[in-house]
């Protein structure tokens, strides 16, 4: 990501705002879940927090934070079971990403922007075993609410 992208809110405000999600998890048959995402700035702009609600009890309902420290975007993410993991992240055109590589437990997210902006899909993946091998973890559709 290069320097001006890092220092500027406009590539992320594009999340600003309600949205209706649909998942789909790999350890959970019978279809999407159902859920919501708000993504709203904090005070100055330097932060954007995102929570994140599934209708589903096995996907823990979180709240994560995305801002630049020390000049490299990451993001935190916290969640009701008292998960705490901290990420990479970057917005390159339509393209959110975020990853860590934690040994035993990876994870990387790309959600993609539609042309209109009203949409986003995303996939997830998890890698156990250092990231030697990757496997499909998650499926979200976003949809812009308002």
């Amino acid at each position: 990501m290069s320097e001006a992208q890092q220092s500027d809110p406009r590539a992320w405000r594009r999340l600003v705002g309600t949205w209706s999600t649909e998942a789909a998890h790999r350890l959970l048959p019978g279809g999407p879940v159902g859920g919501n995402a708000t993504y709203e700035w904090l005070g100055d702009q330097r932060f954007l927090i995102q929570r994140m609600h599934y209708d589903h009890p096995e996907l823990p309902d979180a709240v994560m934070v995305i801002g630049t420290i020390d000049g490299k975007p990451s993001m935190h993410y916290f969640d009701v079971r008292g998960v705490h993991r901290v990420f990479d992240t970057d917005f390159t055109g339509d393209t959110w990403r975020f990853w860590n590589d934690v040994p035993g437990f990876s994870q990387r997210f790309t959600g993609t922007l539609g042309d209109d902006g009203t949409t986003m899909t995303c996939d997830v993946e998890l890698s156990l075993d250092n990231g030697a091998t990757w496997e499909h973890d998650v499926t979200i559709t976003y949809r812009r609410v308002s």
